[in-house]
């Protein structure tokens, strides 16, 4: 599938409301399979076999190389609503600067397998994270992290600190352990209905109240697109059971409780507008009212890190790095050369 056609589906999926608004999506989401087979990513597509449990997959990534290389080497890590096509912008800046960029697509995500009988753990991703990293002869490397990506992060860099260079965690989650906060556990059953009943205009309304603070771009949409097109796909929910263990894990297995033993520098970039409080959902109404965004858990989880500093932007969002790329870039090009 060509780009121009992607624009197209974008451009049918898009909200003809003004900024801001909610309204109805006009067209119907076209199905783009199972391990997004017919979305475009920005660069080749690398694929290492991998078997997850007795199931015989591969994991996908992109391998970007700049034209004067500073022997630098980062990692980019996807969030759950997201793919490694969403890095396009960051892996540019990055590559402009001379880094080498490997941007993965996880086990269970976008264009990577999703097996049916996988246990879904953090340290199943981060093995074969740094599986990639053996694969492209790469000891060391940055590890930047978005959300469940940043999540995944703070597991790596715990399961292997000698592999990681320093972290960079945007709006992460699992900076506190929620069901420690009284989050009960749902379910996989449960969960898998939750994933059935997404849709674009799911979707795009929860992006819009939760991640962008009510101002929706239409440079969105494509993103919108990408995940609809994979969750419209007849796989006999392989999508959905694939994300509804995802879900599980996020909240059974924190990341939190290892913060000692990443003394490796970390920088967390906090968009102050993100309202994302995983769990709040599915929580009881008293546990509900305890529970904080990530903006409000970011400065406490900083201070129990043993090299960690706190860089905030006060106008944006869960994601930085798509609503305001340029801003999101300048500072972190700064603040890598800054750890040189």
């Amino acid at each position: 599938m060509t780009r121009s056609f992607l624009s197209l589906v974008a451009a049918a999926l898009a909200l003809s409301a003004p900024t801001g608004a909610v309204a109805e999506i006009k067209a119907p989401v076209v199905p783009l399979g199972t391990d997004l087979e017919a979305f475009d990513y920005p660069w080749p597509v690398k694929r290492m076999p991998i078997r997850i449990g007795t199931t015989e997959g591969q994991m996908s990534y992109m391998d970007v190389r700049p034209e004067t290389p500073n022997g630098r080497t980062a990692i980019l890590l996807h969030g759950k609503n997201f793919c490694g096509a969403t890095w396009e912008h960051t892996a540019r800046a990055l590559a402009g600067a001379g880094y080498r960029v490997l941007i993965m697509d996880q086990i269970g995500f976008c264009k990577s397998s999703k097996p049916r009988d996988a246990q879904y753990s953090f340290a199943m991703m981060a093995d074969a994270t740094h599986r990639v990293m053996a694969r492209e002869d790469v000891a060391r490397a940055i590890v930047i992290g978005h959300s469940t990506g940043g999540m995944l992060a703070m597991h790596f860099a715990q399961m292997f600190p000698e592999a990681t260079e320093r972290l960079v965690l945007i709006n992460p989650l699992g900076l506190v352990d929620r069901m420690a906060e009284g989050v009960p556990y749902l379910p996989l059953d449960k969960l898998i209905e939750q994933e059935r009943g997404k849709s674009a205009e799911t979707i795009k309304a929860y992006q819009l109240s939760t991640y962008y603070h009510g101002n929706w771009e239409p440079r969105y949409d494509r993103w919108v697109a990408m995940l609809a097109g994979q969750y419209a796909t007849d796989d006999d929910d392989a999508v959905e059971i694939a994300q509804a263990k995802t879900a599980e894990m996020i909240l059974t297995q924190p990341a939190s409780h290892g913060f000692a033993r990443m003394r490796m520098p970390v920088t967390l970039f906090i968009g102050m507008r993100d309202t994302t409080t995983f769990g709040k959902g599915q929580a009881p109404d008293e546990v509900k009212a305890r529970l904080r965004p990530i903006p409000e858990v970011a400065p406490q989880a900083a201070e129990r890190m043993p090299d960690a500093r706190l860089v905030t932007f006060s106008d944006f969002g869960h994601s930085p790095q798509v609503e305001a790329p340029e801003v999101f870039e300048k500072a972190l090009l700064a603040d890598l050369d800054r750890a040189r």
